[in-house]
């Protein structure tokens, strides 16, 4: 009796950890590893150099076509401060859906060093790194490790409102 107990038990552990499961990807960028959810991206591209804005930020490398939409192309390394990051042969381009309610476009696009990768992130593989008060780089919410690869988390709202910020100013 206490072996079906326990198989049950077992059983009830495994169906709850796949319900907590999520697909997440991991994207290089210029200095840093990004983990983002995979619902998040629409499509991978390969680079092709953006029309220029006048008087955009650094960060903000200019405007790219996709699907008929013109798509703020950025660079998340140089917007955080970790690094330059200039588009070229191997880079990618990485279409992000929009979450903010407030967000003029429904998408966006970041400059990315190589394909994305697919990875599953569960509650026990997943942890916070640093301390409570450590200062992070501007649009990242967290530093963390998914199980041995350390990553950022980036804090998507703020990067949509510094792009509506710099292409307002840049109009």
């Amino acid at each position: 009796m206490s072996n079906e107990n326990q198989t049950s038990d077992s059983a009830g552990d495994a169906s709850a950890s796949v319900q907590t499961d999520i697909r997440g990807v991991l994207i290089q960028v210029g200095g840093a590893r990004l983990l983002l959810p995979n619902a998040t991206i629409a499509e991978v591209l390969s680079y092709a150099p953006p029309a220029p804005i006048t008087g955009a930020p650094r960060w903000l490398l200019g405007q790219t076509r996709w699907r008929g939409w013109t798509l703020p192309l950025i660079a998340f390394g140089e917007l955080s401060g970790l690094a330059r990051e200039p588009g070229g042969l191997g880079s990618k381009v990485v279409v992000l859906k929009a979450l903010s309610a407030a967000s003029r476009l429904p998408y966006f696009a970041l400059l990315t060093q190589g394909f994305p990768r697919l990875v599953t992130v569960a509650a026990d593989s997943l942890t916070l790194e640093g301390r409570e008060g450590d200062v992070l780089p501007h649009g990242v919410q967290a530093r963390v490790r998914l199980n041995d690869d350390a990553a950022l988390l980036p804090d998507l709202e703020a990067v949509e409102a510094m792009i509506g910020e710099a292409l307002a100013q840049a109009a």
